[in-house]
């Protein structure tokens, strides 16, 4: 397949600004742009699909630059309901560095802050150099800001996408960058930037959106929506994202095996046909998650993941080294162990049990474990000798529900 045709049959092409653009992204030789606003230090799973672009496009040929968004960052894209809460310099410039140094080592690509070549730029120069360019009515007539008029916007949000047409066109002009690739979210703001170009220097400039990334309820990756999966493992672990994505929706699986993976169409077709043969098997899972964390942070951690997930669902998880398990263990209910305390009192006190009536009949009937062992001794003592590493104890109640208790 060609580049373009790859890029549909993954999903990756939502909308492009002229049709000239399928044969130029066949040819290679374009310089393009993607970029990101500083609102955290590290980037998350929503990013990484469009950030994956760039090394599709470069070894098709193309010259990528990474942008972060030290200028555009200060103002905020404006949302669909509401205005973003604005940041303190000294965060956004956190979240700088954090974002540069972490796409210098995932990508290896040129990284460039709109800051530098923004911060000049007086507010005379702004609307007489730039702002002339743009008619309000055009404004008005892209989606988000049509979308706000109701609720109100401010000036603030309303200029972000003068800003981001800004961008692209010093882009164009200091380093022949002739395509901006973004969110479909962002098409105002990029087709802005390709009218720009044309009305002020008489340029001719591209650009595409992809679709963004979703689960099975529409809701995109994102912190704004809660369900963040950073890519910095100090944020999210390997192993977090290793369980997330071995428990994707079936139906959602190919999707995202096609936008975060660079397994070929006959491998990622042997997997669906895996997927619906033998689902049980969880091939295209599989596949997806050690792709992901591979790319991401090693063959080490991936076989890390894969060892503590394997660890929790085979009871072997006390074999782990106690920081593994406070991982996987991360969003169960946990408590402080008091010292030498019975049994009976730990389950009641911690809501393990709703009394020592039920306590005592759990622990007779064997329900009640102990780091993987069964505990039938009504009158136990738990102590320090009872624990891992001196440090904590798994209590399972029943088959599947799990307490961690922490000496401090």
């Amino acid at each position: 397949m060609t580049i373009f045709e790859d890029l549909k049959w993954r999903g990756l092409i939502k909308d492009i600004t002229s049709p000239l653009l399928e044969e130029k992204l066949n040819k290679g030789g374009m310089t393009f742009y993607i970029g990101t606003d500083p609102t955290a230090d590290s980037m998350h799973l929503g990013h990484l699909s469009s950030f994956l672009i760039s090394k599709r496009l470069k070894e098709a040929g193309h010259n990528p630059i990474l942008l972060i968004g030290g200028a555009t960052g200060r103002i905020g894209d404006p949302r669909p309901t509401s205005e973003r809460e604005m940041k303190s310099i000294e965060e956004i410039e956190h979240n700088i560095k954090g974002l540069t140094k972490q796409a210098k080592e995932l990508f290896g690509f040129e990284v460039v802050n709109n800051y530098d070549w923004s911060k000049d730029i007086n507010f005379i120069d702004f609307l007489r150099d730039y702002g002339k360019y743009f008619n309000i009515n055009y404004m008005l007539d892209k989606d988000i800001i049509r979308r706000r008029l109701e609720t109100g916007i401010t000036y603030t949000e309303f200029s972000y996408m003068i800003m981001q047409a800004l961008d692209f066109l010093h882009l164009f002009e200091a380093k022949n960058c002739t395509l901006q690739v973004a969110g479909s979210d962002q098409w105002g703001n990029i087709t802005a930037g390709v009218d720009l170009i044309k009305k002020k220097v008489g340029g001719e400039a591209y650009a595409f959106t992809m679709p963004l990334v979703t689960d099975k309820y529409g809701n995109k990756f994102g912190k704004s929506e809660g369900n963040a999966l950073w890519l910095d493992k100090n944020k999210t672990s390997s192993y977090e994202i290793y369980q997330y994505l071995i428990n994707a929706d079936d139906e959602k699986v190919i999707d995202y095996l096609k936008v975060f993976t660079f397994l070929t169409r006959e491998e990622i077709e042997a997997l669906e046909a895996s997927n619906k043969t033998n689902p049980e098997l969880r091939k295209a899972h599989k596949a997806l998650a050690r792709e992901v964390i591979v790319f991401l942070h090693g063959e080490e951690e991936y076989e890390r993941a894969k060892q503590m997930s394997e660890s929790l669902f085979s009871e072997d998880i006390t074999k782990l080294p106690t920081d593994d398990i406070i991982v996987c263990l991360k969003d169960i209910p946990k408590f402080e162990i008091p010292q030498d305390t019975s049994l009976l009192d730990l389950l009641v006190e911690n809501s393990i049990c709703t009394s020592k009536r039920e306590a005592r009949e759990m622990i007779s009937s064997g329900a009640i474990s102990i780091n993987n062992r069964k505990e039938t001794d009504l009158d136990k003592i738990i102590t320090k000798n009872d624990s891992i590493e001196n440090k904590i104890i798994i209590i399972k109640k029943g088959k599947k529900k799990y307490y961690l208790g922490v000496y401090k």
